[in-house]
């Protein structure tokens, strides 16, 4: 990441003009910890569809943005979405 888009806060989530060009970072982060935390809770077969539902988001973000992503981002976001799979898989069981 650039030195410069570091710590702005007012950059948009993703550029362009897409359906989540504008919403805030910390929103989108308040839902996916909410998702997140109500899948892990519920467990179960709803709860695993959840996380499910949230690791398919996080893989088509994670796709739409690979080649905007360094080297190091990549890896971070993929181990993310790897952790969201186990524990999808492990509140299934």
């Amino acid at each position: 990441m650039a030195a410069g888009r570091r710590g702005d806060r007012r950059r948009k989530l993703l550029p362009g003009n897409g359906p989540l060009a504008g919403v805030h970072p910390l929103l989108a982060f308040l839902a996916v910890l909410a998702v997140f935390a109500l899948g892990v809770w519920l467990g179960g077969p709803l709860g695993a569809l959840l996380l499910g539902l949230l690791a398919a988001a996080i893989g088509v973000l994670l796709a739409v943005t690979w080649s905007r992503l360094s080297g190091s981002e990549r890896a971070i976001r993929l181990l993310v979405l790897l952790v969201v799979i186990a524990i999808a898989f492990e509140r299934l069981g």
